[in-house]
């Protein structure tokens, strides 16, 4: 397994280092170059999910969410449910 990761944008093939200063020409990116480099960060960043620590805050927010559920304050939803809920919503 390489300790860089790489994506290709245009004819230009970026291969980042861990430990490499990155300077991404952002304005010239199309949406989609823009999210094929998030996912190649992703790809490398759960690669080591054990080096990634939540903010304290994460916990205090699934706690609140839990007491929520509990109480029937707050309900789950199927999830293609919830996106067809959110899309109509911001129509």
């Amino acid at each position: 397994m390489s300790d860089s990761i790489g994506w290709r944008f245009g004819d230009t093939y970026f291969r980042l280092r861990p430990s490499m200063a990155v300077n991404l020409p952002l304005n010239e990116m199309s949406v989609e170059e823009k999210l094929q480099a998030m996912e190649a960060i992703w790809v490398d960043l759960s690669r080591e999910p054990d080096r990634i620590e939540s903010p304290p805050w994460h916990k205090d927010v699934l706690e609140e969410t839990e007491r929520r559920v509990e109480s029937g304050e707050a309900t789950f939803s199927d999830w293609e449910k919830a996106k067809i809920s959110i899309r109509d919503k911001i129509k």
